[in-house]
């Protein structure tokens, strides 16, 4: 069993963060109901599923070009899927990064770990996270073990080894629903702890616009 922390930017379960809208800030009804029904999505999601997702993203990529080293932001559209966005942590200590992301649901745990369950209980314990989106604090998600099954890449600097990785998945999460950020730059930024491990990230976030349909 391989127990890495890693800390990420995020915005949590009841998030009411920074949104698009008219020229007066106001959000069409029919917008409204679909980041209603995309949160409420994210809110039923089971820890597993996301955390799952999330850590098999995170050992998707060799040493060199993977987002959770990376100390710039130049690696953090490395295997990114259609639907989601995951914002990457450190292994420990700060970082900035400046990243470009399309109009995507993004999936950002504050402090996180995969490891044995009672890895997970003494890391919980003594976790400690918070972050904001544009200055604005936001909730967070607290999430106790459960069992995952990681699929990783050789030289991968996450789980340390190719083929399956099983252990417990923990952590502060949250989720920002597709179209919940409007398109232009956001500053994210994120402090987390446990016990002697402290990590913070930087965010220079750029959205960019929504597509219309049929567009090329």
């Amino acid at each position: 069993m391989v127990a890495v922390v890693a800390l990420i930017s995020g915005c949590g379960s009841d998030n009411a963060g920074p949104s698009p809208g008219d020229s007066n800030g106001r959000l069409s009804k029919a917008r409204q109901e679909k980041l209603a029904t995309e949160k409420k999505q994210m809110d039923q999601a089971l820890p597993g599923e996301i955390q799952t997702q999330w850590w098999k993203w995170a050992a998707s990529t060799p040493r060199g070009r993977n987002p959770v080293e990376d100390e710039t932001g130049t690696h953090c559209a490395a295997g990114q899927g259609e639907f989601i966005w995951n914002l990457a942590g450190t292994f420990g200590g700060s970082v900035k990064r400046r990243c470009t992301m399309p109009s995507q649901t993004l999936v950002v745990p504050v402090v996180n770990l995969l490891g044995s369950q009672s890895d997970c209980a003494a890391f919980m314990a003594a976790a400690r996270g918070r972050w904001t989106v544009d200055g604005v604090a936001q909730p967070v998600q607290r999430w106790e073990g459960s069992p995952i099954t990681v699929d990783s890449v050789a030289g991968n600097p996450v789980t340390g080894t190719a083929g399956q990785t099983k252990g417990y998945a923990c952590g502060f999460w949250g989720f920002i629903a597709q179209g919940g950020l409007a398109p232009g730059k956001h500053k994210i930024s994120i402090r987390g702890s446990s016990g002697d491990f402290h990590t913070s990230v930087d965010y220079d976030l750029t959205v960019a616009a929504a597509k219309e349909p049929n567009s090329p």
